[in-house]
């Protein structure tokens, strides 16, 4: 099946979960991750159920915190 990740197609076996996908992209920070399914983010304790469809577009993403206190002064 075809799946779009992180802007780029790939294909995958049907079924992948998406603990399986963050595993085979070797996504850096996995406990750090926050995922994205078709817009919508999946609870981190469902990743290890939560199956992928065909054409689905999935992205991880990192908050970060800080920045420059430049504003502050």
């Amino acid at each position: 099946m075809k799946v779009t990740v992180s802007g780029t197609e790939k294909d995958l076996k049907e079924g992948t979960t998406v603990a399986e996908l963050i595993c085979q992209e070797k996504v850096e920070m996995p406990e750090y991750v926050s995922v994205s399914v078709n817009e919508e983010f999946v609870k981190k304790n469902d990743y290890g159920t939560r199956a992928l469809n065909g054409g689905d577009v999935v992205e991880f993403l990192y908050f970060m915190g800080g920045g420059s206190d430049a504003f502050y002064r």
